[in-house]
């Protein structure tokens, strides 16, 4: 016979609420499985899962001691209710994990839910299945799958709500949810169940089983269990969430004292780059270094701050690749300002990466060092410069010596074809011949000034020179050295001052820049010779003093800059094969510098070049010297007896042949110190020619010596150098190398007569002072 159960309404009530507590204290510590790793996401997972399990359970056997068959004793088998304590929290902790997985979506709540819905409905029949009392238990299909829809249903809401939001507000609806759908399915479950009672059931030969009064004990202490869970969770989570808060002020306090930090820098510029290398944040010295604010560039990508060039190049994504792949990139180029300067940049980028090693972002440093760059440049060109000076100075060294062994060459050349010209017969073949051999060496002497003046060495005749005066007097010789399709313009202005300056050196200089205009004009053109005084804005290039310009200017193809950085060097030329000998400018730089002065040169490709030649500018006294007509040359009317000093063999020997067919007799010495020896052993030497350049002593010191051991001979200092000492008091006539047999006479002559007039002054002023005359008349003769 049928048999209908009651309910005691207020346990009834009890495990609805249970049931709630439970749900939203297994909800919340399932909640917070997502906040934590590692040990602590498990150890809340294993909460959960009792929680949930044991909670329903709890309230599945306070509903059933709410239920009552009257006059039927109940029992329970102890296995079949373990079970049903197990089944609930073993597969809510199962839907927990699949709810909780790593990019876990809607299929994954509902796999959950299923899961979860299923451990809840199986706990329910598992605990009904442990019942052991007289009657036969029936169920109605119709409500068993009421009971699991609703169990799966309410198990998908609550977990949906749980895990959608964390407000306590959504976190009580779930759990109210959850609570009344389980209360739900149990009490639906109920009401679908049908009992029969029959004989009564025998205890002694059942199964292990536990009364109602140990049911209740143990749904008491599945119940304190889950109070306990909930307020060691609540404990520990307010414990995590103190030291949460600390950590959240400390990170909050690290963060300002950072962000204090990064906009305290203003000589770098330090700001974060997403993924894609777009600008997430912006600091002070960013903003003063690149121009932009904030609130202007946040957000932008980082190439607009690269040039076209580099844009085209792709340098931002190589960048960001290299960074991404090694770690750090770091490089030095051109970046853009906001108002479109530029300025040289030294860039740092560092991949920032999670703990799971995942790039999610860079960190960039830029600093500008535009005054750094700009500081190596300069040294790097003064380190570039001094090495060109030590160059050029080493190459002068080296020219000089050569063109002063050249002159010595050169002179015994001259000398013995000049003296084989009196000696051959009257043959014009062999006329013609000398007369290209005489051609060739005069060439090369020039060539030797050439290389002398580059040195810095040649003989200068400084004076007070008139520059408009000196162009003047040379325009018939520069017109008829350009050819008539060149027109030279002059510009000088009143009252420009004289300069000091060797006025032929000068006069020399003007027609070779004269001359490189015309080839760089081979169409024609201007050419354009100006005299200015230094201004302003020349000073910086020149020494203290004051200083005018000579300047050539033509209208020409002009230099690029690699060839303008070369033209002045030796033997540097762009005229071609046998056409220049390249000594053109570096002789009138030699000039310029031997006077004081400097030589600078401006040129543009297309628009022609500039010579500008200074020279420092003579004192107000100075008078320029006036060209009287040449004297005849002078020559010796009596035989001498002269000493000739050289270390050159072929100079030594040439020149006294010479001086033999003058009719004189020459003594020959090949150092200083034979000719004092010879000067000690012989009488009636008339005349000392010597070299300046010879080791151990030089020609001015063996002057000296000849002028305190015998004064009143006369010496002669021939040289093609010019480095006679300036701080000698000794004043000697000059015989510049190389010399021909004409020039040798006259100054020979020279030499000789102003000793005989000098022995006569001297001899007159010792004969005045034994005279018994007046002052006056002493006076007068010592004048």
């Amino acid at each position: 016979m049928a048999h209908l159960g009651t309910h005691d309404s207020t346990l009834v009530a009890i495990s609805i609420l249970i049931a709630a507590a439970a749900s939203y204290t297994a909800l919340d510590l399932a909640a917070r499985m997502r906040a934590t790793t590692g040990w602590p996401s498990r150890a809340w997972l294993a909460a959960a899962a009792v929680a949930m399990g044991g909670g329903i359970w709890s309230m599945h056997f306070v509903a059933m001691l709410a239920f009552s068959l009257p006059g039927l004793e109940v029992g329970y088998d102890l296995r079949l209710t373990l079970l049903s304590l197990m089944l609930p929290i073993t597969l809510t902790g199962l839907g927990f994990v699949v709810v909780n997985g790593p990019g876990a979506g809607p299929g994954a709540l509902c796999l959950s839910g299923l899961v979860m819905g299923l451990g809840i409905a199986g706990m329910h029949y598992t605990g009904m299945m442990a019942m052991r009392m007289p009657a036969d238990l029936r169920y109605n299909h119709f409500w068993v799958a009421i009971s699991i829809l609703i169990a799966i249903g309410a198990a998908i809401a609550a977990l949906w709500l749980a895990f959608q939001q964390t407000s306590v507000k959504l976190r009580l609806l779930a759990a109210a949810v959850m609570g009344f759908a389980v209360s739900g399915m149990h009490y639906g479950a109920m009401q679908g169940s049908a009992f029969s009672a029959h004989a009564p059931v025998d205890h002694a030969h059942s199964t292990v089983g536990v009364n109602q009064t140990y049911l209740a004990l143990w749904v008491i202490g599945t119940t304190f269990l889950i109070l306990v869970l909930a307020l060691t969770a609540a404990m520990f989570d307010r414990h995590l969430s103190e030291a949460s808060e600390h950590e959240a002020a400390a990170l909050r306090a690290s963060e300002e004292r950072f962000r204090l930090l990064l906009q305290g820098v203003r000589d770098y510029a330090i700001f974060m780059l997403d993924t894609e290398g777009r600008i997430a944040n912006w600091n002070a010295g960013a903003e003063c270094i690149k121009g932009y604010t904030a609130e202007e560039i946040v957000g932008s990508h980082l190439s607009r701050f690269y040039t076209p060039a580099d844009l085209q190049r792709g340098v931002p994504a190589t960048a960001l690749m290299t960074a991404a792949r090694e770690g750090r990139f770091e490089d030095e180029g051109w970046r853009v300002r906001k108002d479109g300067s530029r300025f040289w940049a030294n860039v740092v980028i560092d991949a920032i990466r999670n703990e799971q090693g995942l790039l999610v972002g860079y960190a960039k440093v830029t600093r500008d060092i535009t005054e750094r760059k700009q500081a190596q440049e300069s040294l790097d060109q003064a380190r570039e410069a001094l090495a060109q000076a030590q160059k050029m100075e080493a190459v002068g060294q080296l020219t000089g010596g050569v063109a002063h062994d050249f002159n010595n060459l050169l002179m015994a050349v001259l000398g013995s074809l000049e003296l084989l010209r009196k000696r051959l017969p009257d043959d014009p073949k062999l006329t013609r011949l000398l007369d290209n051999a005489v051609q060739g060496a005069q060439r090369g002497a020039a060539l030797t000034q050439r290389m002398l003046a580059f040195a810095r060495r040649q003989q200068l005749k400084p004076e007070a020179v008139d520059l408009p005066q000196l162009v003047q007097g040379m325009t018939d010789l520069l017109q008829s050295s350009i050819g008539p399709q060149i027109r030279i313009e002059t510009r000088f202005p009143l009252g420009l001052p004289r300069v000091m300056v060797d006025a032929h050196q000068c006069e020399l200089a003007l027609l070779n820049l004269t001359v490189n205009a015309r080839d760089a004009m081979p169409e024609g053109g201007t050419i354009t010779i100006v005299g200015r005084e230094a201004g302003e804005e020349d000073a910086a290039d020149l020494s203290e003093g004051r200083f005018i310009c000579l300047s050539v200017a033509d209208t020409g193809s002009g230099m690029d800059a690699a060839t303008l950085a070369r033209a002045q060097e030796p033997f540097f030329t762009t005229k071609g094969v046998g056409k220049g000998t390249g000594l053109g400018l570096p002789m009138v730089q030699g000039l310029t510098a031997q006077s004081q002065g400097l030589l600078t040169l401006r040129s543009q490709v297309g628009e022609g070049t500039t010579a500008e030649m200074w020279f420092p500018m003579a004192e107000a006294g100075a008078q320029a010297e006036t060209v009287n007509a040449a004297p005849s040359p002078r020559m010796s009317s009596r035989s001498l007896a002269v000493l000739v000093v050289d270390d050159d063999p072929l100079v030594l020997e040439n020149t006294a042949a010479m001086l033999e067919d003058l009719g004189h007799y020459a003594v020959e010495a090949r150092s200083g110190q034979d000719a004092l020896d010879i000067l000690d052993r012989r009488q009636g030497l008339d005349l000392v020619i010597t070299d300046h350049a010879m080791p151990g002593m030089t020609g001015t010191q063996l002057a000296e010596q000849i002028a305190r051991v015998h004064p009143g001979l006369p010496v002669i200092l021939a040289s093609g150098y010019a480095e006679v000492s300036s701080k000698r008091t000794l004043v000697l006539p000059r015989l510049s190398k190389p010399f021909d047999q004409g020039t040798l006479a006259q100054v020979v002559a020279n030499a000789v007569h102003g000793a005989e007039i000098t022995s006569k002054i001297i001899s007159f002023r010792s004969r005045a002072t034994t005279l018994d005359c007046s002052d006056a008349a002493r006076d007068a003769c010592q004048n």
